[in-house]
């Protein structure tokens, strides 16, 4: 049980250190360098009403909220 613990351990470091340089790689040039990520853009929530009160806009009767 415990070769198995160990194994098991060693396999999920091996696997963790595996994924980090994927992350890492859109923040590089062509040369390779490191450069400044551009920030991620997020869609605005939008949020609905029924019947004066906020509501999923997925119920029957919500209506989209302007701005």
């Amino acid at each position: 049980m415990t070769r198995f613990a160990a194994y098991a351990t060693a396999v999920a470091i091996a696997l963790g250190s595996l994924s980090t340089p994927s992350l890492a790689a859109p923040c590089k040039d062509a040369k390779g360098k490191f450069t400044k990520c551009p920030p991620v853009a997020t869609a605005a929530a939008t949020r609905c009403r029924k019947d004066g009160k906020f509501a999923k806009c997925g119920t029957p009767g919500a209506v989209p909220v302007k701005k």
